[in-house]
């Protein structure tokens, strides 16, 4: 395929893995870490508000679909900041990015405390989602600078059983900080979260060199879009993450409702039910570097996922029971946790040429779905909705897994994919 950025012999050899040894020691440990909590911001930015979902119903004086769209709006904002940074980052660099959204957040999570009405805080939102997509895609987009193949899978599965532990933590923190001092006390917790950041961000190496960014006319980084919407591989395995999203978004924003509203339970005991829950998606992705091929555990898992939420689909009509509810989240987010690591893993590994606008796609098309099915969740009787929009999305995940089965092998150890070069792609390692 053309490049967009062409490039010398020195540097394709340098991208083929032949450049500056992987980051190892103290820095590796870092670097681990720091990934985590950028890819646990994300999540924070959505999850640590959620048991007091119910409460700014009231608060607000409005309903609860308009509430929800607070989760949406800040998906539309981490969507579309990932779609526009995405090809800066290509150009500029990852820090640069990483700073300037940081500082986004802060304003943004400053702002939203001091709103009087619903509409002011949607729109402050959006403005935290475009803030946190920076280090959101970043967190996938750095290891790809500097891994391929299957040193990219246990570094996406490492990140991701970390940060397994942000969604479990998180509504555990909104529920504490949430009954001491209010739903505002929430976005300061998250102002220092960004602030931390920021403050560790000097110690965060550039991962891209001047030498493999892109170069020409401003617009020629956006168009790396078009070339990775013709490699079908990627296509595949965006939507298959995002369909997964899809899922996770669903039970997200049902959850305070289902759990705090329908049965009774208190904000700290919804955190506590959903920081238990959350580290079934940690257990899930780092099972599936237990598959050869990689994308094996895709197939399970979304096998997995339809047989479960199908069972769901009859309990949320049959029996009303939170036990019921809890057992079959358990297993179905453990699917859920599979399919990230291999959605992911994939996706970079076949975008990893154009890094940034890779990521970008994949945070968009997820953040594309959770936006859809958020509000949806909130339509009429909650436990019917929920059911059938995670079902729903459920087997659009099963088809892309089917989809996935059909491709070549994956993680193929040289740097073209096989839709550039024309060759069988075997998975070695």
């Amino acid at each position: 395929m053309p490049q967009n950025n062409p490039q010398s012999a020195s540097n394709l050899s340098m991208i083929s893995g032949q450049q500056e040894a992987h980051p190892t020691g103290g820095y590796y440990a870092f670097l681990i870490i720091y990934l985590a909590l950028l890819s646990a911001f994300g999540s924070f930015v959505n999850d640590m508000y959620l048991p007091t979902l119910p409460d700014m119903v009231r608060s607000f004086h409005t309903n609860t679909p308009t509430v929800q769209l607070g989760l949406t709006f800040g998906m539309i904002g981490l969507g579309f900041g990932e779609l526009i940074l995405g090809p800066l980052s290509d150009r500029f660099g990852r820090k640069p990015i990483l700073v300037v959204t940081l500082i986004i957040f802060c304003i943004g999570a400053m702002c939203s405390v001091w709103s009087k009405t619903i509409h002011t805080f949607l729109w402050w939102r959006l403005v935290q989602g475009l803030g946190a997509s920076g280090g959101y895609f970043l967190a996938r987009t750095i290891p790809a600078d500097l891994y391929k193949g299957r040193a990219l899978a246990k570094v996406m599965a490492l990140v991701g059983a970390i940060n397994g532990f942000a969604p479990a933590s998180a509504p555990v923190i909104g529920g504490l900080v949430a009954r001491s001092i209010g739903w505002q006390g929430i976005f300061w917790i998250l102002f220092g979260f960004s602030a931390l950041l920021l403050l560790l961000s000097p110690a965060l190496k550039e991962s891209l060199p001047k030498s493999r960014r892109v170069t020409g006319h401003f617009g020629a980084a956006f168009k790396n879009y078009g070339k990775l919407a013709h490699n079908r591989h990627f296509v595949v395995h965006v939507i298959l993450k995002g369909a997964a999203l899809g899922v996770l978004f669903a039970y997200i924003s049902s959850a305070p409702f289902i759990i705090q509203d329908h049965y009774g339970y208190s904000q700290l005991q919804f955190g506590l039910f959903m920081g238990a829950n959350a580290l079934f998606v940690a257990f899930g992705a780092t099972s599936a570097l237990h598959f050869k091929p990689l994308k094996k555990a895709a197939l399970w898992g979304g096998r997995g996922l339809v047989v479960i939420t199908g069972c769901q689909f009859v309990a949320f009509y049959l029996i009303d029971s939170v036990w019921v509810y809890e057992a079959l989240n358990l297993p179905m987010l453990f699917c859920l946790g599979m399919l990230f690591t291999v959605g992911n893993t994939l996706a970079m590994n076949e975008g990893r040429e154009c890094a940034g606008d890779a990521s970008a796609l994949i945070g968009l098309m997820g953040y594309v779905f959770g936006a859809i099915v958020s509000p949806l969740v909130g339509l009429g009787n909650i436990l019917h909705s929920s059911a059938i929009v995670i079902f729903s999305m459920s087997v659009i995940v099963l088809i892309f897994t089917r989809l996935t089965r059909i491709l070549p092998a994956d993680l193929m150890p040289n740097l073209q994919s096989a839709t550039a070069t024309g060759i069988p792609n075997k998975e070695t390692t």
